[in-house]
């Protein structure tokens, strides 16, 4: 199955950003004996740390968004 990018260059960069603080977080939350939470953000941050990789959203292509330059050409 091949996934068409549909994340521009900015919002793979705050996907990663974030999805990178929330492992961090999630890193904390298991040092505090906090599972259920580290479990969530461990799952948040996976999530988005693999939109920022592929370049690929599921929820922004069945919603139709597109924030690369060629989707936004193309919405024109």
């Amino acid at each position: 199955m091949e996934l068409q990018r549909n994340l521009g260059r900015l919002d793979r960069i705050a996907r990663g950003v974030l999805g990178v603080w929330l492992v961090a977080g999630a890193i904390s939350a298991v040092r505090d004996d906090r599972t259920t939470t580290a479990a969530a953000l461990t799952v948040a941050g996976a999530g988005l740390l693999f939109n920022a990789r592929t370049g690929f959203c599921g929820c922004s292509a069945a919603l139709g968004i597109d924030t690369t330059s060629s989707g936004a050409e193309s919405a024109e």
